[in-house]
C-alpha cells in the first residue's frame, strides 16, 4: 500500500494515460513525406520504443542522418501535424478508466502531469479529455528543455509537495522518479518494462485501490 502521507500524484502521459501512437505515426509520416524525406518510416511500434525519451533524442534516433537544423525543422513540422491530427481525431484513445479515475483521485489529493513531450501536448490532452479542472499543475521538456527527473523536481518544489508519487510505464520514467527522489508506480499495461517499482498497476484503475478509493 502507498504511504498514507502521499500528498500528490504525478502522471506520465503516453503509455500511461493514453496510446496516441497510431495517430501520431500517421501524422509524422505525412510530415516526413511532405518534407520530401519518404525514405524514413514512422510506425506506432517504433514510437512506443521511443516515447518517454526527450523530443531531441527521439528526433536523433528517428532521423539520424539529417543535419541538426533540418532535423529540428522536421520535428517542428511533425509536431504541428501531430497536434492537428490529435485535435481532429474523435476516437477515444485514453486507457480504460483514466478519465473517471483522475476525477476521483483529484478529490483525494493533487493530480499533476510531467512528460517529456513538446509544449502544448499536455494542454491538448487536457482539452480532448476535459480533464483540465482536475489537474493542478503540469511540466514538460518542451517548456524547460530539461530531463524528466529535473522537471519532476521542479514541479514538486514549486508546489511544496513532501511525499509525491510518479506513475509511468517505462524504465526512463522509473529512472526519472528515482533521480527526483520520488516513489515510482509502474503502469505495466503501457509501453515498457522496469527493473523496480514501489507498486505495479495492471490497469489505470488500480490506482483507486492503492489510494483506497
Amino acid at each position: 500500500m502507498i504511504n498514507a502521507k502521499t500528498d500528490a500524484l504525478i502522471l506520465d502521459v503516453d503509455g500511461t494515460l493514453w496510446d496516441s501512437t497510431p495517430i501520431v505515426a500517421r501524422a509524422w509520416q505525412a510530415a516526413v513525406s511532405d518534407s520530401g524525406l519518404s525514405d524514413y518510416v514512422v510506425t506506432p511500434d517504433r514510437l512506443k520504443e521511443l516515447f518517454g525519451k526527450t523530443m531531441q533524442v527521439i528526433a536523433e534516433e528517428l532521423f539520424p542522418d539529417l543535419p541538426d537544423q533540418q532535423r529540428t525543422e522536421l520535428m517542428e513540422r511533425c509536431c504541428a501535424y501531430e497536434h492537428e491530427a490529435l485535435r481532429q481525431d474523435t476516437c477515444a484513445i485514453c486507457y480504460p478508466g483514466v478519465i473517471s479515475c483522475i476525477q476521483a483521485l483529484s478529490e483525494r489529493l493533487p493530480v499533476c502531469i510531467v512528460s517529456n513531450c513538446q509544449s502544448g501536448y499536455i494542454e491538448l490532452f487536457l482539452e480532448k479529455t476535459g480533464l483540465g479542472p482536475y489537474i493542478m499543475d503540469t511540466e514538460c521538456y518542451g517548456n524547460t528543455k530539461k530531463e524528466k527527473g529535473e522537471n519532476i523536481s521542479l514541479l514538486v518544489q514549486r508546489n511544496h509537495f513532501l511525499a509525491p508519487v510518479y506513475v509511468g510505464d517505462t524504465q526512463g520514467d522509473c529512472d526519472a522518479a528515482k533521480a527526483a527522489g520520488v516513489v515510482f508506480i509502474h503502469a505495466s499495461y503501457g509501453y515498457g518494462k522496469v527493473d523496480c517499482a514501489a507498486e505495479v498497476i495492471p490497469s489505470f484503475s488500480g490506482l483507486l485501490k492503492l489510494f483506497e478509493l
